[in-house]
């Protein structure tokens, strides 16, 4: 990035600059280049993201302070790699908008072919920074990072000549478009992921109350072991069993059943086992017995009132809750992890 555009993750003041150069000078090269080196350190900052949340978070100085920290770090350290050679992203991003880098020789042969309603050098019908995520200069893996909604806003038209404005004010409108779009994407989940939190998070703060135990692990836990709602057990008629914890059926239990093989393990080794399910009339009798079991059984007093998200997870392991050598360590990913954040920040 040009030197009068020093970029901190830690100062919300430093796009101030940028700002400045997107009113002031428009679709001057300064101007687009510094435009272009953010997007991409923006895109970098998505793909660290999602490698984090996919690297398990179980060291023993794993906590929400540290992951915070991790956080800003890998946002600075995007930041600072985008202001060098970077992915070459930048440098597409630069081209399409109609930038030019002075001095070098063949510069236009490189550039994407012009787009219906827009020059080649990016004049008064030049487009924001949302279009350039339809140029053919973006690589395939780009295209796909793009949700399809975003796909399809960004490739319809102006409505009329007054919809597009020329100079700073596309680049810094497209510009803080484009950053919404891109901080976006590591939070979209699935229509269904979204309905089933929504459906079982306000039995989750029922439950809470009775244990003390956050809601939103209680709906953590539930999405682990029916995979979100999709894998819940079921009766031979394919009706459900409302089951989200896989609470097993001993001999004092009085209500209807659910009959699977299950993969137990002994010794941190899988073997199959005939298992006894219980099977509840809803997800909120479900969370009631669950809440019970948590709050009556003497082996799960470690369990309650837990607030530190590994600390759950692991004293519910600890407590014999699941076989599964790894469970602590899902659970606490499904927890901190992006899917849950997201489907949670709809619910009202």
């Amino acid at each position: 990035m040009n030197a009068g555009v020093q970029l901190n993750a830690l100062d919300p003041n430093s796009l101030g600059e940028l700002q400045r150069l997107a009113r002031s000078e428009g679709r001057s090269n300064e101007a687009l280049r510094a435009a272009s080196k953010q997007f991409e350190a923006l895109f970098m900052q998505m793909m660290l993201k999602s490698m984090r949340d996919a690297t398990p978070q179980n060291s023993l100085l794993d906590s929400d302070q540290t992951r915070m920290y991790q956080s800003l770090l890998d946002q600075q350290m995007a930041l600072n790699l985008s202001q060098g050679r970077g992915t070459g992203l930048a440098d597409t991003l630069f081209r399409q908008l109609g930038g030019k880098d002075e001095g070098a020789a063949g510069t236009d042969a490189l550039a994407a072919p012009a787009q219906a309603g827009q020059t080649g050098q990016g004049g008064k019908d030049g487009f924001p920074l949302a279009g350039v995520l339809r140029g053919a200069a973006i690589s395939a893996a780009a295209r796909r990072a793009v949700p399809v909604q975003a796909r399809a806003e960004a490739a319809a038209p102006a409505a009329s000549g007054d919809a597009r404005a020329a100079g700073g004010g596309v680049l810094e409108a497209g510009f803080r478009e484009a950053i919404q779009r891109v901080r976006q994407l590591g939070g979209a989940v699935s229509d269904k992921v979204r309905g089933f939190v929504a459906e079982v998070w306000p039995h989750a703060v029922e439950a809470s109350k009775r244990t003390g135990i956050p809601p939103a692990f209680m709906v953590a836990q539930a999405a682990l072991e029916t995979g979100w709602g999709e894998k819940q057990l079921r009766h031979a008629d394919g009706s459900p069993s409302h089951n989200l914890f896989n609470i097993k059926a001993g001999s004092a239990w009085r209500g209807r059943t659910v009959d699977r093989e299950v993969t137990e393990y002994a010794d941190g080794r899988p073997y199959a086992e005939a298992a006894r399910f219980r099977s509840y009339s809803s997800y909120a009798e479900s969370f009631r017995d669950y809440a019970s079991l948590m709050a009556r059984s003497p082996r799960y007093a470690g369990v309650l009132g837990q607030t530190d998200a590994a600390g759950f997870a692991r004293s519910l392991q600890d407590a014999g809750y699941a076989t599964d050598p790894q469970y602590a360590d899902k659970l606490t990913r499904i927890i901190g992890g992006s899917t849950l954040r997201s489907a949670l920040a709809g619910i009202g």
